[in-house]
């Protein structure tokens, strides 16, 4: 059986790719990450017990912590980053201090453990600049110009920190023997995403006395939603395709709703019976994102299955619970984008 590491198994899609791979029983997978919120002990129990499964927790900017991880990995899932765009525009600093030195510790790390592939965990906002300065295709092929608007808008440190990340990787694969993929993911949703993302935030603001007219920031803004199972799926598709060698793919879902839509459908969920108004959204903001899928659907079949709407519901309903039972964001919770406007 194949042994897979995960870096930043802890986080959401990492997490869920984690179960993933250990549903289909043919790997042995190691999952590393500063921390585990998600309770691997309790589902795991039975796959530690067999050695299929093991957590490693550390801190990865440090380059000491990959001494935890041993070697002989055939496939690593380079997952780990910070995200959020409130993290962004809070702690700019913050996000390419973490993502950069993640990045080099890995390159480090697979000199002295060589791997046969890894697979390296992008995003959209690699080429959000682009529209804004120079307007766009939608669909979004691969190939579109990577571009940030202004440098010194806080915003876009993520994006900088992943181009930074697939230029490492895919050059670095040459120089040091492993294959190289990567994927561009593209707004995936579900249950426990962390508190980062507009889903949570609108819920979170429809659980707590939500105001009529209820705000809907940047409303004609367009993204296209997917649900987490097919994430998961596409990712370990593209790590195992024959095709993927040196290649780069969208895994998201090519439905373009409006913020207007995502805000309406989750308030009929909510049972909110008030009135709407437009509103402006977080500073730095793409006025649409919508995937072009032809190159993954081409190359290994990756179709997403789970209409936005029930994505949608899926994701709502877990929220809501949490805070109908009195939980409240563990980091990331909502701040009005009013706050954010004079960056």
């Amino acid at each position: 059986m194949k042994k897979i590491l995960v870096l930043g198994g802890g986080g959401f899609i990492g997490s869920n790719i984690v179960r993933h791979l250990l549903d289909r029983g043919d790997c042995y997978v190691t999952a590393a990450d500063l921390s585990f919120p998600r309770g691997w002990e309790d589902i795991y129990s039975e796959r530690i017990k067999n050695r299929c499964f093991k957590a490693v927790a550390g801190d990865f900017t440090s380059g000491l912590a990959f001494e935890k991880l041993g070697g002989g990995f055939d496939e690593v899932y380079m997952m780990a980053a910070i995200v959020g765009v409130n993290r962004t525009l809070e702690e700019p600093h913050e996000v390419i201090r973490v993502n950069t030195l993640l990045t080099m510790n890995t390159l480090d790390w697979i000199k002295a453990n060589p791997v046969r592939r890894l697979l390296f965990a992008s995003s959209s906002e690699t080429y959000a600049g682009t529209f804004d300065s120079f307007g766009g295709q939608i669909p979004t092929p691969e190939t579109v110009p990577l571009c940030i608007s202004d440098v010194r808008h806080p915003r876009f440190t993520y994006a900088i920190t992943k181009m930074h990340g697939e230029a490492s990787f895919l050059h670095s694969a040459k120089a040091f023997g492993f294959e190289c993929v990567v994927v561009r993911y593209q707004n995936i949703i579900g249950p426990n995403m962390g508190f980062r993302h507009a889903i949570p935030h609108i819920v979170q603001r429809f659980s707590d006395n939500p105001p009529s007219p209820f705000k809907v920031y940047g409303s004609q803004q367009t993204r296209a939603f997917c649900h987490i199972t097919d994430a998961a799926v596409g990712t370990v598709a593209a790590m195992e395709s024959d095709r993927a060698k040196g290649e780069i793919y969208h895994i998201g879902n090519d439905v373009e709703i409006t913020m207007d839509e995502l805000t309406r459908e989750i308030g009929r969920l909510m049972g909110y019976r008030g009135e709407y108004i437009e509103a402006t959204t977080y500073p730095g903001s793409v006025g649409r994102r919508c995937p072009d899928l032809s190159k993954c659907r081409d190359h290994f079949g990756y179709s997403p299955q789970v209409h936005w709407k029930e994505a949608v519901a899926n994701a709502v309903d877990w929220y809501r619970s949490y805070f109908a039972n009195g939980g409240k964001p563990t980091s990331g919770g909502f701040v009005p984008p009013e706050q954010f406007i004079s960056w």
